[in-house]
């Protein structure tokens, strides 16, 4: 749907996007903000307008967190599968946002449900992407135990992704927040067993560890910042690299 435009002067072509489904929120405490999905829409359909092919995970926080759950005495299991039908709720508002956009997007789901996302079939999926379709893969890795955040970097890998793009609220990583405390310090590259050993909370450890044995770059950014996911590929923007 969307008109070919200059190609990325950066050095990806196809990237992973992982989000919170908190992004989602705006300014509410729960559930989805269309404005805020719709701002975010455009911020993908700003980088797809460069070439650049788009997979992209959103957790599910805004409705319903796994762990949340478990702590409140809901079995595990249970909980993280309530985790994962929130992902596909979120995938379905924003696969409406980017068709708002004209960006053909395909959801593609882990746990089965044909009459509103496809089942995750791999090389039908790396088919979108060369279609220049943007994919989002929901409901985790269909498995419980495991976060959207290892999910990403699964798909990540599985779709041959040259980077993550970690959209968060803060413009990379700090060795303590920086919304508590004045004089934390940024880093501009950090390596993964920094990020294990000093506990920077970029993703989880197994996430983590997954992208480092599969030498997989993860770039940390600031999604509230106007233009920002562009800006990096296009070689601007405050940012943080983490690599081997």
């Amino acid at each position: 749907m969307s008109d070919s435009a200059p190609q990325n002067p950066g050095k990806y072509s196809r990237v992973m996007l992982k989000i919170s489904g908190e992004a989602l929120m705006g300014d509410q405490g729960y559930g989805l903000h269309p404005p805020t999905v719709a701002r975010i829409a455009a911020e993908v359909k700003s980088v797809h307008d460069m070439g650049v092919e788009i997979c992209m995970v959103i957790g599910g926080g805004n409705i319903f967190r796994g762990l949340q759950g478990s702590a409140q005495g809901m079995e595990r299991a249970t909980a993280d599968y309530m985790g994962m039908l929130a992902t596909v709720m979120n995938a379905l508002a924003m696969q409406a946002a980017l068709e708002a956009e004209r960006i053909h997007t395909r959801v593609i789901s882990a746990i089965r449900m044909d009459e509103v996302a496809e089942p995750y079939i791999r090389r039908r999926a790396v088919r979108h992407l060369e279609k220049k379709r943007v994919c989002i893969f929901a409901a985790g890795t269909g498995n419980p135990y495991f976060t959207t955040d290892t999910a990403a970097t699964l798909r990540a890998n599985e779709m041959n992704c040259e980077a993550i793009f970690k959209g968060t609220k803060v413009d990379g990583v700090y060795d303590k927040d920086p919304k508590k405390f004045p004089d934390a310090k940024r880093y501009d590259d950090v390596t993964y067993d920094e990020v294990l050993q000093k506990h920077l909370g970029v993703m989880d450890a197994s996430a983590i560890a997954l992208a480092r044995d599969n030498d997989l770059p993860i770039i940390v950014f600031s999604l509230d910042e106007p233009g920002g996911f562009r800006g990096i590929l296009a070689g601007t923007g405050t940012y943080t690299r983490v690599h081997g």
